[in-house]
């Protein structure tokens, strides 16, 4: 993965997210490195102050454009600035009084977004144990009742990123994408105060069923399967396992135990207060203990329908072992693709270099439409 801050990996990492989404609208490369150049590397307030700066800038052209009834360039203008302030938010503490303000406004950024799509994606609100899961329905053009991907994202996605890239692969391919904000995640967790749980089938169950009982005039309810991003590699094997109605399951960045990936971190890892605040623990003690539980020992090989698992051999977040492990315990039918170290896309999760996650989207379309 390419270094913008030498030997500085989480910033380096972080922009290399941003300029990848950029060509799906999720950024301008110019624009990314005018933020990258007021980074300092290891200062997470110049980060945000970074992304913030930019953000708010962009924020505030969409809103022109839009009273101008500029509405191509408003719509650009508002998914840019979406990104950006996500970015922003990102290594914000989750009591950091900036927080919950920066996401909301790159939500409100995004939503402002939809009604100028040539494409508009349906807003959802999966009821879910006296709460709810938000997403989004992203629908092929021209295409009537396609089969159906449900995602959730990792750690740190939000529903709303997964547009800038899973959306626009799947729906090229005649796939609809429903994405949501799972237990832990986006405004699941930042507004309805919904933690996350190992047991990840519980909602994966309730937004396959929802899907059933409210799509059937939008999707082919007998083809739909489940996928996830990084943390969510472990989710979506997790639902697999239980939720065998889904026709398959792909993995975009295996976990095989998210408890064995933190057991060695430090108390002061960057992403460890954002850990800590999704199982809505105190310290990383009462964590380590939680995330024991998140673990596809005695899970996986309850996977009954095709699998794919893609990772880079240099993802330095989950080690590619997570992948060996986990495609070695199936008993279903499986794939297994591993980017390796010396080829762009080898980090995790390919974020540099999406179109090397083509083959696994193509699998999932192929797969679907059988």
């Amino acid at each position: 993965m390419w270094h913008y801050f030498p030997n500085q990996y989480m910033p380096s990492y972080q922009l290399n997210r941003a300029l990848s989404q950029a060509h799906y609208g999720g950024g301008e490369f110019a624009e990314c490195l005018e933020a990258a150049a007021e980074i300092t590397p290891g200062d997470n307030e110049s980060f945000h102050q970074a992304w913030s700066k930019i953000g708010n800038k962009i924020y505030a052209e969409g809103e022109t454009a839009a009273q101008n009834g500029n509405r191509a360039t408003a719509r650009r203008a508002y998914l840019r600035a979406f990104n950006y302030l996500r970015t922003s938010e990102f290594f914000l503490k989750p009591a950091d009084a900036r927080k919950l303000p920066t996401y909301n406004k790159c939500i409100d950024a995004f939503r402002k977004a939809i009604p100028l799509m040539d494409n508009q994606p349906l807003q959802l609100k999966v009821p879910f144990e006296g709460s709810y899961m938000p997403g989004y329905l992203f629908k092929p053009a021209g295409v009537t009742n396609p089969p159906m991907m449900i995602m959730f994202g990792g750690l740190d996605s939000l529903a709303e990123e997964l547009y800038f890239g899973p959306a626009n692969w799947l729906n090229e391919r005649g796939v609809a994408l429903m994405v949501l904000d799972g237990p832990g995640q986006g405004e699941s967790l930042r507004i309805n105060h919904v933690h996350s749980r190992y047991d990840y089938n519980v909602p994966a169950t309730a937004a396959y069923e929802w899907a059933i009982a409210n799509l059937q005039t939008e999707i082919d309810t007998q083809s739909i399967g489940v996928m996830a991003v990084s943390m969510g590699g472990y989710m979506a094997a997790r639902s697999a396992a239980f939720e065998p109605r889904f026709k398959i399951c792909a993995i975009w960045g295996a976990v095989w135990s998210y408890y064995d990936i933190w057991k060695n971190r430090p108390d002061n890892h960057p992403l460890a207060e954002i850990v800590m605040h999704i199982v809505g623990a105190d310290n990383m003690a009462d964590a380590r203990e939680r995330l024991k539980n998140f673990t596809l020992e005695g899970v996986a090989e309850k996977i009954s329908m095709p699998t794919y698992i893609l990772h880079g051999e240099d993802d330095r977040q989950n080690f590619v072992e997570n992948a060996y492990k986990t495609y070695e315990a199936l008993t279903c039918e499986k794939y297994l693709e591993i980017v390796p170290k010396e080829s762009s896309g080898s980090a995790h999760c390919q974020v540099d270099n999406f179109t090397k996650v083509f083959n696994l989207y193509d699998w999932i379309a192929k797969k679907l439409h059988e």
